[in-house]
C-alpha cells in the first residue's frame, strides 16, 4: 500500500470551497502505480480518528486498508493495490467515539442496485459522444426567444414492462424519446436521478449525488440515453438537489460520526418538514463538494441544465419563528451559478422558487442570484385554484387570473403544471376540473390552451398530455390503457395540435420575457368570465389575438377589439369537435371594423366556445386573398387547426 498525496494546491482550493473538479481527487479511482494496478481511494472526514476501506475484497473487514491522513483538515487517502474496477467497497470510519460506521463514498460513480447500499468502482472514461451537432446548436441558439416546453417525468412510474420491471436507460432510449418527439416536447426533465435508498422520495433524498442510479444501468448506460437524445434534438433537464439530503445510515449524514456535510446546531441542520438535513451551505468544502458536482453532470453526462430543488428551503432559515434570508444560501447560490456558466453559458440554471425574492433571474454583477430562469408558482397556485371553482364563483376569483401579468416580466419564468400539482390526494389536473365528464375536458384542454397563450416557458408533468384521470401513482405506472376511450384520444390529439401551433406561432415564444410581447384587450370581464389578449412577436406585424371563456356559455357575435384593420383566422379552438368539443369554432375568416373597442382602434364579431379558447392570427397584407386566373387561392395561409 503506497500513500497517494493529493497536491497542496488541490487541497487549498478544495478548503478554500473553490475545487470545483473535487470528483477528479476524491472518490475511487484505478491507477498504476510502479507497474501496480489498484486504486487510489480520497475522503473528507474531519472528525474521523481513522479511515479504512472495507469491501468485498477484504471480507468487508478494513483493517488492513487504510487510508493515511493527508492534512489537519481531514483529507486521507491512499492508493490500495488490487482493487479493480466494479468491486464493492465502502469507507470504514473510527469516529472520535471509538465507534465502527461503514459509509457509502460520497464522490462514488455507481452504486449497487437498492436495497443494497455499497459503492462500486466504475471507470466513466472511455465514452465517444456523438452529439457534436447538438452542442453546437445549443450555443448558437439564444434561448430566450426560443419555443422551450419541458416534459418533467419520473423514470420509475412513466411506463414499465408487461411483468412490473423497469425499463433500463437503452430501452427507455427506444420508447421514450419517440414518444416525447411526437408529442413536439423541446426538453425532458428528469426526476432526480443521483442513487437514493427510497423510490417514493422520487429521488429528491439522495445518498450519492455523483453515481446516476442504478435502477436502470450503468452510468455509461444513462450516457448513450442523453446522447440519442441530444441527436434527436432533444434536451436533457435533471432536478438537482443542493439543498439538503437523507439521513440514511450509509450516505452523508454525520458522515464522520459529526455533522461534516451538515450545519452543526441542530435548528440549522434538521429539515423536519421533509425528514432530511441540511447541506451546511457556508462550508467551503461542501461548496466544493456541490459546485463540483454541477460541473460534474455537465461535463461528465452532457446535461442541459438543472431545475434546482427547494430554492425557497435555501434562501430562508426554516427552524425559525420568523423565516429569515440565509446569507450563506445566497452566496453559495450566486457562486454556483458563475461557475455553472463559466464552464457553459448556454446551460438552463432553473430555480425552483415559491418566495418573491428579488432578482433570481438576473446576473450577480447587477446583485442577482444569477439563474436564467424561474418556476412561476405563483401563476401556478392561481389558475389551479381558479379552474378548480365553480364557474358561478370564478367572477369572484377574476384576480387569479389577470395578477400574474402583474409581475411576469420581472423574471424569466417557466410556467410549470408539475408533479407537485398532481399527487398526494391533490388530483389529476383534468380532475381538478368542476362539473361533469364533458365539462372536466373542456376545461383541460382551456387550462392547457391558456397555459400555452400565457407569457413564459411551459413545464408539464407526465400523464398531461393525454388528460390522466387519476393523480400520479408514484409506485405505478401511467395509465396508458386510457388510449382506448375516445375522449383521452382525443385530448392527445389536441395537446399535439396545441404545441404545433405553438412552435410555429412566434408570437407565442418571442417576447416570453418582454412587456411588449403582452396586451390585455379585455381584462375587466368578470361577470362573463371572458378574457382575451394579444401576443406579439419580434416582428411588427406578427401578432395573435386570444380568447379565453372559463364559462359554458356559448356566445354568437361576441364583439372583440383588435389592433389591426385586416382579416382574423382562427388557428386553433379547443371546442372543435375533433379534440371533444361542441364544434362552436369559427370556420370564416373575421373581418375588423371599425370602431374603438376594448381600447382597440377596430373590432370582430365572433362565436366564443364554452370553456374555450379561440387563437386568432391577424393576417397580413401579403397574405390577402389574391386573384390567381379565375381561380382565387390565399397565399401562405396554414391551414385552419394548422397554425
Amino acid at each position: 500500500m503506497n500513500l497517494a498525496t493529493p497536491t497542496d494546491f488541490e487541497v487549498h482550493l478544495f478548503h478554500e470551497g473553490n475545487l470545483f473538479k473535487a470528483h477528479e481527487l476524491f472518490g475511487a479511482h484505478s491507477s498504476v502505480r510502479n507497474g501496480v494496478c489498484g486504486t487510489v481511494f480520497t475522503v473528507w472526514a474531519p472528525h474521523a480518528l481513522e479511515v479504512r476501506v472495507a469491501g468485498d475484497f477484504n471480507h468487508w473487514d478494513g483493517s488492513n486498508h487504510k487510508l493515511e491522513r493527508v492534512n489537519d483538515q481531514g483529507i486521507w487517502s491512499a492508493f490500495i493495490q488490487d482493487i479493480k474496477e466494479g468491486d464493492l467497497y465502502k469507507y470504514e470510519i473510527i469516529t472520535r467515539k471509538n465507534e465502527k460506521i461503514l459509509k457509502s463514498d460520497p464522490f462514488a460513480f455507481y452504486a449497487e442496485v437498492k436495497p443494497n447500499t455499497a459503492s462500486i468502482v466504475y471507470d466513466l472514461g472511455d465514452y465517444e459522444w456523438n452529439d457534436q451537432k447538438w452542442q453546437k446548436k445549443k450555443r448558437q441558439k439564444e434561448i430566450y426567444n426560443r419555443p422551450m416546453y419541458i416534459y418533467e417525468l419520473n423514470l420509475c412510474s412513466w411506463k414499465k414492462k408487461e411483468d412490473g420491471s423497469l425499463y433500463t436507460y437503452l430501452e427507455l432510449a427506444d420508447v421514450l424519446i419517440p414518444y416525447v418527439l411526437d408529442h413536439g416536447f423541446t426538453h425532458i426533465e428528469l426526476l432526480p436521478i443521483i442513487e437514493h435508498p427510497y423510490d417514493r422520495s422520487w429521488g429528491y433524498q439522495g445518498t450519492g449525488y455523483y453515481a446516476a442510479t442504478s435502477r436502470y444501468g450503468t452510468p455509461h448506460e444513462l450516457m448513450k440515453f442523453i446522447d440519442l437524445c441530444h441527436q434527436n434534438n432533444l434536451g436533457v433537464i435533471m432536478d438537482w438537489v443542493p439543498g439538503h439530503f437523507c439521513k440514511d445510515a450509509h450516505g452523508l449524514y454525520y458522515f464522520d460520526g459529526e455533522p461534516t456535510f451538515e450545519y452543526e446546531r441542530y435548528e440549522d441542520r434538521e429539515n423536519e418538514v421533509w425528514g432530511t438535513a441540511n447541506f451546511d451551505l457556508g462550508k467551503p468544502e461542501v461548496q466544493s463538494f456541490l459546485i463540483s458536482n454541477a460541473l460534474f453532470w455537465l461535463e461528465k453526462y452532457h446535461i442541459d441544465g438543472f431545475r434546482v430543488d427547494a430554492v425557497a428551503n435555501m434562501l430562508y432559515w426554516q427552524n425559525t419563528e420568523e423565516p429569515h434570508e440565509n446569507p450563506f444560501a445566497v452566496n453559495f447560490l450566486r457562486k454556483l451559478n458563475e461557475n455553472v456558466f463559466a464552464y457553459d453559458p448556454g446551460v438552463l440554471m432553473i430555480a425552483e422558487d415559491s418566495t418573491d425574492f428579488p432578482l433570481v433571474t438576473s446576473p450577480t454583477s447587477e446583485g442577482g442570484l444569477g439563474f436564467n430562469y424561474k418556476w412561476n408558482m405563483g401563476w401556478m397556485n392561481d389558475i389551479l385554484k381558479y379552474m378548480e371553482a365553480p364557474p358561478e364563483q370564478r367572477k369572484h376569483l377574476h384576480h387569479k387570473v389577470s395578477f400574474s401579468l402583474i409581475y411576469a416580466f420581472t423574471e424569466n419564468f417557466i410556467l410549470p403544471l408539475s408533479h407537485d400539482e398532481v399527487v398526494h390526494g391533490k388530483r389529476s389536473l383534468l380532475n381538478k376540473m368542476p362539473g361533469d365528464y364533458w365539462q372536466k375536458f373542456a376545461q383541460y384542454r382551456l387550462l392547457l390552451g391558456y397555459m400555452m397563450t400565457h407569457p413564459g416557458k411551459k413545464l408539464l408533468f407526465m400523464g398531461g398530455e393525454f388528460a390522466q384521470f387519476d393523480e400520479w401513482k408514484d409506485l405505478e405506472q401511467l395509465d396508458w390503457v386510457l388510449d382506448d376511450f375516445d375522449m383521452h384520444q382525443k385530448s392527445r390529439t389536441y395537446f399535439k395540435e396545441l404545441m404545433a401551433v405553438y412552435k410555429r406561432q412566434r408570437p407565442l415564444y418571442e417576447q416570453d420575457h418582454s412587456q411588449e410581447g403582452f396586451e390585455w384587450i379585455d381584462v375587466n370581464n368578470s361577470d362573463q368570465s371572458i378574457f382575451s389578449f394579444i401576443r406579439r412577436g419580434l416582428k411588427p406585424n406578427e401578432q395573435l389575438v386570444v380568447v379565453c371563456n372559463f364559462t359554458p356559455q356559448t356566445y354568437h357575435e361576441y364583439k372583440v377589439g383588435v389592433p389591426a384593420d385586416t382579416k382574423y383566422i382562427e388557428i386553433m379552438n379547443s371546442d372543435d369537435t375533433v379534440f371533444g368539443g361542441s364544434g362552436q369554432v369559427n370556420k370564416k375568416d373575421l373581418k375588423a371594423q371599425e370602431g374603438t373597442l376594448h381600447n382597440q382602434p377596430y373590432h370582430i364579431s365572433m362565436t366564443i366556445p364554452p370553456y374555450g379558447i379561440s387563437i386568432l392570427r391577424a393576417v397580413k397584407k401579403r397574405e390577402e386573398t389574391i386573384n390567381h386566373g379565375e381561380k382565387k387561392v390565399r397565399r401562405n395561409v396554414i391551414g385552419r387547426r394548422k397554425g
